[in-house]
């Protein structure tokens, strides 16, 4: 074999190589990343049961609820346009409180409620996260939008 096939033959396999790790990276980012939803898009999108989720938005007033024990909490997250019942086990963060921003991360079980296994407050009075003020945002503009009379929702 010549020096030039030679060479060339490396340079494929290099590049075949870094392609398949490449490959490998990728799917691997794609099983762990899990993206901020809101309440209007679950029920928008119709996930699966049993998919894993990011949950986000306010928490409604007078919905937050403990059971017997103390340790479960029930609550509704909104985006001002729809809901979604949320269950959580376990302490809430101290900054965790009715009408603030919040995330919470777990599983969307069939009958539509979203189980946590992580709650996430919002850090102090003035931050919410880009996203979550986003979409709660769009959701008071639509909301805007559909309240207007008929001949004035188009300008």
């Amino acid at each position: 074999m010549k020096s030039r096939a030679r060479r060339l033959l490396w340079i494929a396999s290099g590049l075949a190589a870094l392609g398949v790790a490449s490959a490998l990276v990728l799917n691997a980012f794609r099983a762990n990343v899990m993206f901020f939803v809101s309440p209007t898009q679950v029920a928008e999108e119709r996930f699966l049961p049993g998919t894993r989720l990011r949950v986000g938005g306010l928490v409604e007033q007078g919905s937050l609820t403990r059971d017997a024990e103390g340790l479960t909490v029930h609550f509704v997250v909104t985006d001002t346009a729809r809901d979604i019942q949320v269950t959580y086990r376990g302490v809430l963060p101290d900054l965790f409180r009715e009408g603030k921003g919040v995330v919470a991360e777990g599983t969307l079980m069939a009958d539509g409620t979203f189980v946590a296994d992580q709650v996430l407050a919002k850090h102090d009075e003035n931050y919410m996260p880009p996203d979550a003020a986003e979409v709660i945002n769009k959701a008071r503009a639509n909301m805007r939008i559909a309240d207007r009379p008929p001949n004035e929702a188009g300008r």
